[in-house]
C-alpha cells in the first residue's frame, strides 16, 4: 500500500464525471488499498477516486471517529443512491482537496445506497447520520460536484480564491 498525492481544487479534474469501474480487479483493489492509506493519513473520512486525478467511481469510507473504536473501512465500487429521506441534516463539511475550508452542507438525513464491494459483491445498505453525509459528499465527487457547490457564490469564491494561493505556495516550497 502506498499513500497517494491528493489533488487541490481548483483543478479541472474534480469537475468531471467519473466512468464506472468495469470489474473490481487486482489493480482496482490496489487502487482502494491506496486510496484508504491516504485517507487516513491525511487524516480524513472519505475520499474519491478523482482526488487522486483517477476517473473512476470508486470512494473510501471510515466515519468511525471515536478514539480506540474499531475502524470500518469501506470501499464502494460504482457507489449509486438509490433512495434518500425528506429529513435533512446540517454537517460542517470540509475536504481533503480543499484543505482547512469548511461549509454548513444540507444532505437528505438517509440514504439507501448500492455498490460493489472490493471482492465483486453487489451490496446495498441504509446509511444515516455522519454516514450519510460522507457517502453523499463522497459519490458527489464522481459527479464532478464539491461541497462548495453548495455554499453562496460568495463564500464559494473566497474559498477558491484561498486554495489558488495555497496551490502557488506549495508550489514554491
Amino acid at each position: 500500500m502506498s499513500i497517494r498525492p491528493i489533488i487541490l481544487h481548483p483543478d479541472p479534474r474534480l469537475k468531471k464525471v467519473c466512468a464506472p469501474v468495469d470489474g473490481v480487479n487486482d489493480e482496482m483493489r490496489k487502487l482502494a488499498e491506496d486510496m484508504l492509506e491516504t485517507m487516513y493519513d491525511a487524516p480524513g473520512i472519505g475520499l474519491a477516486a478523482p482526488q487522486l486525478g483517477i476517473l473512476k467511481r470508486l470512494i473510501v469510507m471510515d466515519c468511525i471517529k471515536e478514539e480506540g473504536a474499531d475502524p470500518q473501512p469501506m470501499a464502494l465500487f460504482n457507489p449509486e443512491v438509490m433512495w434518500m429521506s425528506e429529513a435533512l441534516n446540517t454537517y460542517e463539511e470540509g475536504c481533503l482537496s480543499i484543505p482547512e475550508q469548511y461549509g454548513d452542507v444540507n444532505r437528505p438525513a438517509e440514504v439507501m445506497v448500492k455498490w460493489i464491494d472490493i471482492d465483486g459483491a453487489a451490496c446495498e445498505a441504509k446509511f444515516d447520520k455522519l454516514w450519510a453525509t460522507c457517502v453523499q459528499h463522497e459519490i458527489d465527487h464522481l459527479e464532478g460536484k464539491l461541497f462548495i457547490d453548495y455554499l453562496k457564490p460568495l463564500r464559494r469564491q473566497m474559498i477558491t480564491r484561498k486554495m489558488v494561493k495555497l496551490k502557488r505556495e506549495r508550489a514554491r516550497a
